[in-house]
């Protein structure tokens, strides 16, 4: 399935920017001027491609959110650098996960679905009860768990995932890859972008730079038959919120093992 549905999967959870290194035309909604490119006129899909590259490998931060058709996952993380990191992770019915993330400390605070969904019967619904607005808290470095959701706030993986085999050359020439089209210029979330378009294997990867101002990549999307995935970006250069929940609003990540394990053992 098929490779195609797995690509439209990869690009939503984050490794599909890579589609950055090679990206683009589908008919996009035109904008109010339909030749309005601005200073993008005068440049190939390549160009436009290995800029928007290069300016999302050398954010210092940014805010990160994805979907896709083929699995129930969504991130909403705003991430640096440094590997911090604040915002939610939804498992669809399973469930829905607050993550801070400072340095080492991750803080993490689960719904009532998601304790539902990871205990069976009333253990799940006492729980949700019991650590009702809790984060619980430990660090990626001995904690599993911990350390395998606090994976979603590594901005240069993605950054890396997203350069591919390199960055463009310095030199401004395009990268020798694919052959990229532009489409027609349209707005999201309000603001005036450009569609680079590329057709490989049954899957259309799209990417939208920002028109004016510096040429960000603000939305990815590939499509192959009836999946879809989009990974979102914005919020570039905004640091990463610092507050971390008080010491009365925490308990220790020991709480979760002992319920899981509690559940095995029973």
């Amino acid at each position: 399935m098929t490779t195609r549905r797995r690509a439209v999967t990869a690009t939503a959870l984050g490794c599909g920017a890579a589609l950055l290194a090679g990206a683009a035309c589908t008919g996009a909604a035109a904008a109010g001027d339909p030749d309005g490119e601005g200073d993008l006129a005068g440049k190939s899909a390549q160009q436009i491609s290995d800029d928007a590259l290069h300016q999302l490998v050398t954010a210092k931060s940014l805010r990160l959110r994805t979907e896709t058709t083929a699995d129930p996952t969504k991130l909403d993380i705003t991430l640096d650098k440094a590997g911090n990191c604040a915002g939610a992770i939804s498992k669809g019915a399973l469930g829905r996960v607050e993550i801070i993330k400072r340095g080492n400390q991750v803080w993490m605070k689960p719904d009532a679905a998601f304790w539902k969904s990871q205990l069976p019967g009333e253990e799940g619904a006492r729980a949700a009860a019991k650590y009702r607005n809790t984060f619980l808290h430990g660090t990626a470095d001995h904690d599993a768990f911990l350390k395998n959701l606090a994976t979603a706030c590594d901005l240069s993986a993605f950054q890396e995932s997203a350069a591919g085999p390199g960055e463009p050359p310095p030199s401004g020439e395009p990268t020798p890859t694919a052959k990229l089209t532009k489409g027609h210029p349209t707005t999201h979330e309000g603001t005036p972008v450009l569609p680079v378009v590329k057709h490989t294997d049954g899957v259309t990867e799209t990417l939208y730079v920002a028109i004016k101002g510096t040429h960000y990549p603000l939305k990815l999307t590939a499509e192959a038959d009836d999946q879809k995935g989009t990974v979102l970006l914005s919020n570039y250069g905004t640091p990463v919120p610092t507050t971390t929940p008080p010491p009365g609003d925490t308990v220790d990540i020991s709480a979760l093992e002992d319920l899981f394990q509690g559940t095995h053992t029973a």
